[in-house]
Protein backbone atom coordinates (compact mmCIF):
# COMPACT_ATOMS: atom_id res chain seq x y z
CA UNK A 1 0.00 0.00 0.00
CA UNK A 2 3.28 2.92 0.80
CA UNK A 3 4.38 1.77 -2.69
CA UNK A 4 1.19 2.87 -4.12
CA UNK A 5 0.75 5.50 -2.47
CA UNK A 6 4.24 7.11 -3.00
CA UNK A 7 3.32 6.10 -6.78
CA UNK A 8 0.06 7.92 -6.95
CA UNK A 9 2.22 11.15 -4.98
CA UNK A 10 4.67 10.79 -7.83
CA UNK A 11 2.05 11.12 -10.59
CA UNK A 12 0.00 13.69 -8.98
CA UNK A 13 3.08 15.50 -8.53
CA UNK A 14 3.76 15.36 -12.20
CA UNK A 15 0.95 17.66 -12.80
CA UNK A 16 1.90 20.78 -11.01
CA UNK A 17 4.61 22.87 -12.25
CA UNK A 18 8.22 23.30 -10.73
CA UNK A 19 7.23 26.15 -8.43
CA UNK A 20 4.23 24.03 -6.89
CA UNK A 21 6.00 20.97 -6.01
CA UNK A 22 6.77 20.87 -2.34
CA UNK A 23 10.18 19.67 -1.77
CA UNK A 24 11.54 22.03 -4.31
CA UNK A 25 13.26 25.32 -3.05
CA UNK A 26 12.32 28.36 -4.72
CA UNK A 27 16.20 28.32 -6.00
CA UNK A 28 14.94 24.87 -8.09
CA UNK A 29 17.42 23.10 -5.26
CA UNK A 30 16.05 20.00 -4.02
CA UNK A 31 15.35 19.78 -0.40
CA UNK A 32 16.54 16.73 1.18
CA UNK A 33 17.08 17.69 5.09
CA UNK A 34 14.48 19.21 7.90
CA UNK A 35 16.53 22.38 8.27
CA UNK A 36 15.93 22.87 4.13
CA UNK A 37 12.35 22.28 4.71
CA UNK A 38 12.16 24.96 7.24
CA UNK A 39 14.21 27.87 5.33
CA UNK A 40 11.09 26.68 2.35
CA UNK A 41 8.31 26.91 4.77
CA UNK A 42 9.22 30.37 5.14
CA UNK A 43 9.95 30.81 1.61
CA UNK A 44 6.28 29.05 0.84
CA UNK A 45 4.82 31.22 4.04
CA UNK A 46 6.19 34.79 2.28
CA UNK A 47 4.91 33.63 -1.45
CA UNK A 48 1.34 32.86 -0.15
CA UNK A 49 1.59 36.26 1.87
CA UNK A 50 3.04 38.69 -0.69
CA UNK A 51 0.47 37.09 -3.61
CA UNK A 52 -2.71 36.26 -2.16
CA UNK A 53 -3.29 36.34 1.71
CA UNK A 54 -1.59 39.83 2.28
CA UNK A 55 1.04 40.27 4.93
CA UNK A 56 -0.38 40.27 8.42
CA UNK A 57 1.14 42.46 10.99
CA UNK A 58 2.53 40.99 14.24
CA UNK A 59 1.18 40.46 17.92
CA UNK A 60 0.31 43.95 19.23
CA UNK A 61 2.02 44.89 21.63
CA UNK A 62 -0.73 46.54 23.82
CA UNK A 63 -3.09 43.41 23.52
CA UNK A 64 -4.49 42.45 26.51
CA UNK A 65 -7.81 40.03 27.65
CA UNK A 66 -10.58 40.71 30.40
CA UNK A 67 -12.82 37.83 31.09
CA UNK A 68 -16.28 39.78 31.08
CA UNK A 69 -18.66 37.26 31.99
CA UNK A 70 -18.33 33.81 33.37
CA UNK A 71 -20.84 30.82 34.77
CA UNK A 72 -19.76 27.83 36.08
CA UNK A 73 -22.79 25.90 35.91
CA UNK A 74 -23.85 26.75 32.34
CA UNK A 75 -25.90 24.48 30.25
CA UNK A 76 -27.08 22.64 33.13
CA UNK A 77 -24.11 22.47 34.91
CA UNK A 78 -22.43 20.50 31.71
CA UNK A 79 -20.00 23.76 31.33
CA UNK A 80 -18.66 26.88 32.44
CA UNK A 81 -19.08 29.84 30.31
CA UNK A 82 -16.42 32.53 29.74
CA UNK A 83 -16.99 35.42 27.37
CA UNK A 84 -13.64 36.88 26.96
CA UNK A 85 -12.95 40.59 25.88
CA UNK A 86 -9.84 40.76 23.50
CA UNK A 87 -8.66 43.77 23.07
CA UNK A 88 -5.71 45.12 20.87
CA UNK A 89 -5.13 48.25 23.07
CA UNK A 90 -6.08 50.13 25.60
CA UNK A 91 -8.53 52.35 23.41
CA UNK A 92 -7.94 50.12 20.37
CA UNK A 93 -10.38 47.45 18.60
CA UNK A 94 -11.64 44.50 20.35
CA UNK A 95 -13.93 41.32 19.82
CA UNK A 96 -15.47 38.91 22.53
CA UNK A 97 -14.80 35.30 22.68
CA UNK A 98 -16.89 33.00 23.50
CA UNK A 99 -15.52 29.83 25.65
CA UNK A 100 -17.62 26.21 26.91
CA UNK A 101 -14.99 24.11 29.20
CA UNK A 102 -16.56 20.97 30.13
CA UNK A 103 -16.81 20.95 33.95
CA UNK A 104 -16.38 16.71 33.95
CA UNK A 105 -13.05 17.15 33.86
CA UNK A 106 -9.38 16.23 36.25
CA UNK A 107 -6.92 18.17 34.05
CA UNK A 108 -6.58 21.41 31.31
CA UNK A 109 -9.39 20.08 28.46
CA UNK A 110 -8.34 20.52 24.79
CA UNK A 111 -10.18 22.82 22.50
CA UNK A 112 -11.69 23.20 19.43
CA UNK A 113 -11.28 26.89 17.85
CA UNK A 114 -13.74 28.12 15.12
CA UNK A 115 -15.37 31.80 13.90
CA UNK A 116 -19.33 31.85 13.58
CA UNK A 117 -20.95 33.15 10.97
CA UNK A 118 -23.99 34.76 12.73
CA UNK A 119 -23.06 36.05 15.82
CA UNK A 120 -21.92 34.09 19.34
CA UNK A 121 -25.47 33.61 20.21
CA UNK A 122 -26.38 32.39 17.31
CA UNK A 123 -24.71 28.99 18.27
CA UNK A 124 -26.46 28.18 20.92
CA UNK A 125 -29.88 28.91 22.41
CA UNK A 126 -27.99 29.67 26.10
CA UNK A 127 -29.77 33.14 26.99
CA UNK A 128 -26.28 33.77 28.69
CA UNK A 129 -24.48 34.40 25.67
CA UNK A 130 -24.16 38.21 24.55
CA UNK A 131 -25.45 39.47 21.34
CA UNK A 132 -23.11 40.60 18.86
CA UNK A 133 -23.76 44.47 18.22
CA UNK A 134 -21.93 43.89 14.89
CA UNK A 135 -23.65 43.73 11.52
CA UNK A 136 -25.53 40.78 11.11
CA UNK A 137 -26.49 39.35 7.34
CA UNK A 138 -30.31 38.92 6.81
CA UNK A 139 -31.34 36.19 5.11
CA UNK A 140 -34.47 33.71 4.18
CA UNK A 141 -32.61 31.43 7.02
CA UNK A 142 -31.86 34.06 9.21
CA UNK A 143 -34.91 36.48 9.38
CA UNK A 144 -34.27 37.49 13.02
CA UNK A 145 -32.32 40.55 12.60
CA UNK A 146 -33.69 44.10 12.55
CA UNK A 147 -31.26 46.52 10.15
CA UNK A 148 -28.85 44.24 10.21
CA UNK A 149 -28.24 43.73 14.42
CA UNK A 150 -29.04 40.61 16.37
CA UNK A 151 -32.40 39.96 18.33
CA UNK A 152 -32.73 37.82 21.07
CA UNK A 153 -34.98 36.06 18.17
CA UNK A 154 -31.59 35.36 16.47
CA UNK A 155 -30.32 32.85 19.93
CA UNK A 156 -29.71 29.30 18.39
CA UNK A 157 -29.82 30.09 14.76
CA UNK A 158 -26.56 28.27 13.64
CA UNK A 159 -27.09 25.61 16.73
CA UNK A 160 -27.58 22.97 14.31
CA UNK A 161 -23.64 23.30 13.07
CA UNK A 162 -22.61 23.41 16.15
CA UNK A 163 -22.86 20.42 18.59
CA UNK A 164 -22.22 22.44 21.87
CA UNK A 165 -23.09 19.76 24.27
CA UNK A 166 -21.45 16.85 22.53
CA UNK A 167 -18.21 18.25 21.86
CA UNK A 168 -18.40 18.74 25.90
CA UNK A 169 -19.47 15.87 26.25
CA UNK A 170 -16.67 14.41 24.09
CA UNK A 171 -13.92 16.28 27.13
CA UNK A 172 -13.73 19.46 24.43
CA UNK A 173 -13.84 22.90 25.38
CA UNK A 174 -15.43 24.94 22.57
CA UNK A 175 -13.91 28.43 21.75
CA UNK A 176 -15.75 30.55 19.26
CA UNK A 177 -15.93 34.86 17.80
CA UNK A 178 -17.97 36.27 15.99
CA UNK A 179 -16.31 36.79 12.15
CA UNK A 180 -18.22 40.46 11.64
CA UNK A 181 -16.64 41.32 15.11
CA UNK A 182 -12.82 40.81 13.78
CA UNK A 183 -13.01 41.72 10.12
CA UNK A 184 -15.99 43.08 7.48
CA UNK A 185 -17.00 41.04 5.25
CA UNK A 186 -19.41 43.22 3.58
CA UNK A 187 -17.74 44.28 0.38
CA UNK A 188 -18.75 47.43 0.37
CA UNK A 189 -17.13 48.30 3.85
CA UNK A 190 -14.17 47.82 3.25
CA UNK A 191 -11.60 48.00 6.14
CA UNK A 192 -13.43 50.15 7.87
CA UNK A 193 -14.67 48.66 10.50
CA UNK A 194 -13.57 45.45 13.02
CA UNK A 195 -9.61 45.25 13.53
CA UNK A 196 -8.50 46.62 10.30
CA UNK A 197 -8.80 50.45 11.20
CA UNK A 198 -6.10 49.57 13.84
CA UNK A 199 -3.87 48.46 10.89
CA UNK A 200 -3.76 51.49 8.21
CA UNK A 201 0.02 50.81 7.29
CA UNK A 202 -1.64 47.38 5.95
CA UNK A 203 -3.87 48.44 3.77
CA UNK A 204 -2.50 50.49 1.50
CA UNK A 205 -0.61 48.51 -0.24
CA UNK A 206 -0.94 45.31 -2.87
CA UNK A 207 -0.67 42.67 -0.21
CA UNK A 208 -2.74 44.48 1.79
CA UNK A 209 -4.00 42.36 4.76
CA UNK A 210 -7.23 40.84 3.23
CA UNK A 211 -10.22 39.45 5.48
CA UNK A 212 -9.43 36.25 5.65
CA UNK A 213 -5.78 37.01 6.83
CA UNK A 214 -7.31 38.80 9.22
CA UNK A 215 -9.67 36.25 10.20
CA UNK A 216 -6.60 33.75 10.72
CA UNK A 217 -4.94 36.25 12.88
CA UNK A 218 -7.67 36.78 15.23
CA UNK A 219 -7.75 32.94 15.95
CA UNK A 220 -3.82 33.51 16.69
CA UNK A 221 -5.17 36.11 19.11
CA UNK A 222 -7.61 33.94 20.49
CA UNK A 223 -4.45 31.45 21.06
CA UNK A 224 -2.53 33.61 22.58
CA UNK A 225 -5.69 34.33 25.35
CA UNK A 226 -5.77 30.34 25.55
CA UNK A 227 -2.15 29.94 26.39
CA UNK A 228 -3.12 32.20 29.97
CA UNK A 229 -6.35 30.20 30.79
CA UNK A 230 -5.23 27.48 33.17
CA UNK A 231 -8.98 25.69 32.33
CA UNK A 232 -7.63 24.90 28.69
CA UNK A 233 -4.65 23.16 27.57
CA UNK A 234 -3.19 25.25 25.09
CA UNK A 235 -1.00 22.56 23.35
CA UNK A 236 -4.30 20.98 22.23
CA UNK A 237 -6.13 23.16 20.47
CA UNK A 238 -7.48 22.81 17.23
CA UNK A 239 -8.86 25.27 15.02
CA UNK A 240 -11.88 24.46 13.18
CA UNK A 241 -13.62 26.36 9.97
CA UNK A 242 -16.13 26.12 7.30
CA UNK A 243 -16.39 27.27 4.07
CA UNK A 244 -14.71 30.94 4.24
CA UNK A 245 -13.92 30.73 7.76
CA UNK A 246 -12.45 26.67 6.96
CA UNK A 247 -10.09 29.15 4.46
CA UNK A 248 -8.81 31.57 7.43
CA UNK A 249 -8.25 28.52 9.40
CA UNK A 250 -6.29 26.45 7.15
CA UNK A 251 -4.03 30.14 6.81
CA UNK A 252 -4.29 29.92 10.82
CA UNK A 253 -2.82 26.47 10.88
CA UNK A 254 -0.10 27.15 8.19
CA UNK A 255 1.53 30.16 9.88
CA UNK A 256 0.73 29.61 13.44
CA UNK A 257 2.50 26.02 14.67
CA UNK A 258 0.96 26.41 17.84
CA UNK A 259 -2.02 25.03 16.85
CA UNK A 260 -1.79 20.95 17.56
CA UNK A 261 -4.61 20.54 14.42
CA UNK A 262 -6.75 21.65 11.67
CA UNK A 263 -10.02 21.08 10.85
CA UNK A 264 -10.81 22.30 6.91
CA UNK A 265 -14.82 21.83 6.29
CA UNK A 266 -15.34 22.59 2.40
CA UNK A 267 -13.24 25.66 2.56
CA UNK A 268 -12.76 25.60 -1.37
CA UNK A 269 -10.75 27.83 -3.65
CA UNK A 270 -8.15 29.57 -1.30
CA UNK A 271 -8.88 26.89 1.18
CA UNK A 272 -8.23 23.84 0.03
CA UNK A 273 -9.16 23.08 -3.47
CA UNK A 274 -6.25 23.09 -5.84
CA UNK A 275 -6.73 26.02 -8.07
CA UNK A 276 -4.51 24.30 -10.87
CA UNK A 277 -7.43 21.64 -11.85
CA UNK A 278 -9.83 24.92 -13.36
CA UNK A 279 -12.68 22.76 -11.60
CA UNK A 280 -15.50 24.70 -9.15
CA UNK A 281 -14.98 28.41 -8.01
CA UNK A 282 -12.17 30.43 -9.66
CA UNK A 283 -9.67 33.18 -9.19
CA UNK A 284 -11.78 35.78 -11.15
CA UNK A 285 -14.79 34.60 -9.23
CA UNK A 286 -13.05 35.15 -5.54
CA UNK A 287 -11.71 38.73 -6.45
CA UNK A 288 -14.57 40.04 -8.41
CA UNK A 289 -17.18 38.56 -5.55
CA UNK A 290 -15.40 39.02 -2.66
CA UNK A 291 -12.48 41.30 -3.63
CA UNK A 292 -11.79 42.12 0.25
CA UNK A 293 -11.08 38.71 1.27
CA UNK A 294 -7.38 38.83 -0.24
CA UNK A 295 -4.33 41.10 -1.23
CA UNK A 296 -4.75 43.13 -4.44
CA UNK A 297 -1.80 41.70 -5.48
CA UNK A 298 -4.24 37.98 -5.65
CA UNK A 299 -5.94 39.93 -8.46
CA UNK A 300 -3.22 39.68 -11.13
CA UNK A 301 -3.99 35.93 -11.25
CA UNK A 302 -7.60 36.11 -12.31
CA UNK A 303 -7.86 33.55 -15.38
CA UNK A 304 -4.39 32.09 -14.48
CA UNK A 305 -5.90 29.43 -12.62
CA UNK A 306 -4.35 26.27 -14.05
CA UNK A 307 -0.90 27.98 -14.41
CA UNK A 308 -1.01 29.44 -11.08
CA UNK A 309 2.93 29.51 -9.17
CA UNK A 310 1.93 28.01 -6.37
CA UNK A 311 -1.15 26.17 -5.11
CA UNK A 312 -2.92 25.05 -2.17
CA UNK A 313 -1.60 21.52 -1.47
CA UNK A 314 1.30 23.68 -0.52
CA UNK A 315 -0.31 25.90 2.03
CA UNK A 316 -1.52 22.35 3.68
CA UNK A 317 1.76 20.85 3.58
CA UNK A 318 2.99 24.31 5.54
CA UNK A 319 1.28 22.48 8.54
CA UNK A 320 2.91 19.32 8.36
CA UNK A 321 3.68 17.39 10.27
CA UNK A 322 0.93 18.70 12.74
CA UNK A 323 -2.89 16.58 11.85
CA UNK A 324 -4.97 17.70 9.25
CA UNK A 325 -8.56 17.13 8.62
CA UNK A 326 -10.00 18.29 5.04
CA UNK A 327 -13.68 17.37 4.37
CA UNK A 328 -15.87 17.69 1.21
CA UNK A 329 -19.64 17.43 0.17
CA UNK A 330 -20.36 15.95 -3.16
CA UNK A 331 -23.16 18.49 -3.96
CA UNK A 332 -20.63 21.27 -3.30
CA UNK A 333 -19.07 21.58 -6.59
CA UNK A 334 -18.17 24.89 -5.96
CA UNK A 335 -15.27 23.36 -3.56
CA UNK A 336 -14.49 21.36 -6.16
CA UNK A 337 -14.32 17.73 -3.65
CA UNK A 338 -11.86 16.05 -6.32
CA UNK A 339 -9.65 19.02 -6.26
CA UNK A 340 -9.74 19.13 -1.88
CA UNK A 341 -8.74 15.66 -2.03
CA UNK A 342 -6.13 15.81 -4.57
CA UNK A 343 -4.62 18.35 -2.53
CA UNK A 344 -4.70 16.40 0.74
CA UNK A 345 -3.27 13.71 -1.26
CA UNK A 346 -0.48 15.75 -2.46
CA UNK A 347 0.15 17.32 0.90
CA UNK A 348 1.00 14.10 1.93
CA UNK A 349 4.72 14.36 0.28
CA UNK A 350 6.00 16.86 3.27
CA UNK A 351 3.93 14.59 5.79
CA UNK A 352 6.31 11.69 4.15
CA UNK A 353 9.42 13.85 4.33
CA UNK A 354 9.15 14.65 8.07
CA UNK A 355 8.12 11.30 9.17
CA UNK A 356 4.24 10.91 8.86
CA UNK A 357 1.64 9.22 7.07
CA UNK A 358 -0.43 11.86 5.41
CA UNK A 359 -3.66 10.12 3.54
CA UNK A 360 -3.45 6.24 4.16
CA UNK A 361 -5.51 5.86 0.81
CA UNK A 362 -4.50 6.55 -2.59
CA UNK A 363 -8.19 6.86 -4.24
CA UNK A 364 -10.86 9.15 -3.13
CA UNK A 365 -12.67 7.21 -0.59
CA UNK A 366 -16.42 6.16 -1.35
CA UNK A 367 -19.18 8.28 -0.08
CA UNK A 368 -19.49 9.40 3.83
CA UNK A 369 -16.43 6.85 4.46
CA UNK A 370 -13.56 8.17 6.68
CA UNK A 371 -10.09 7.99 6.22
CA UNK A 372 -7.31 8.87 8.72
CA UNK A 373 -3.69 9.49 9.36
CA UNK A 374 -2.37 12.11 10.42
CA UNK A 375 -4.23 13.80 7.32
CA UNK A 376 -7.80 12.59 7.65
CA UNK A 377 -10.24 12.96 4.38
CA UNK A 378 -13.99 12.51 3.79
CA UNK A 379 -16.87 13.17 1.31
CA UNK A 380 -20.03 13.01 2.29
CA UNK A 381 -23.41 13.37 0.99
CA UNK A 382 -25.26 16.28 0.62
CA UNK A 383 -24.02 19.91 0.25
CA UNK A 384 -22.52 22.81 1.38
CA UNK A 385 -23.18 22.43 5.14
CA UNK A 386 -21.39 21.13 9.00
CA UNK A 387 -23.54 18.50 9.74
CA UNK A 388 -23.70 15.54 12.62
CA UNK A 389 -21.56 13.46 10.14
CA UNK A 390 -18.96 15.69 9.80
CA UNK A 391 -18.07 16.54 13.59
CA UNK A 392 -18.57 12.49 14.30
CA UNK A 393 -15.57 12.01 12.16
CA UNK A 394 -14.04 15.36 13.36
CA UNK A 395 -13.82 14.44 16.79
CA UNK A 396 -12.82 10.62 15.93
CA UNK A 397 -10.10 12.49 14.71
CA UNK A 398 -9.30 14.74 17.51
CA UNK A 399 -9.34 11.49 19.27
CA UNK A 400 -6.80 9.50 17.57
CA UNK A 401 -4.59 12.64 18.31
CA UNK A 402 -5.42 14.47 21.09
CA UNK A 403 -6.11 11.46 23.33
Amino acid sequence: MKRVVLMLLFACASTVNAQQKLLVAGDGSPIRTKAQWRTHRQELIEQFSANMYGHSPAKPAGLSFRVVESDPKALNGLATRKQVRISLSAEGPSFEALLYIPNARRKPAPAILGLNFSGNHAIHTDPGIHLTTSYVESSRSNPCTVDHRATDACRGTNASQWPVEQLLQRGYALVTAYREDIASDVRTTGFQTGIHPFFPDYQNRPDNFGTIAAWAWALSRIQDYLETDKDIDSRRVAVFGFSRLGKAALWAGATDERFAAVISNESGAGGAKLFHRGRGENIRRLCTVFPHWFCRNFHQYMDQDTVLPFDQHQVIALIAPRPVYVASAVEDTNSDPEGEFQSALLAGEAYAFLGKKGLPVSERPPLDQSVQAQIGYHIRSGGHNVTAFDWEQYLRFLDRHFK
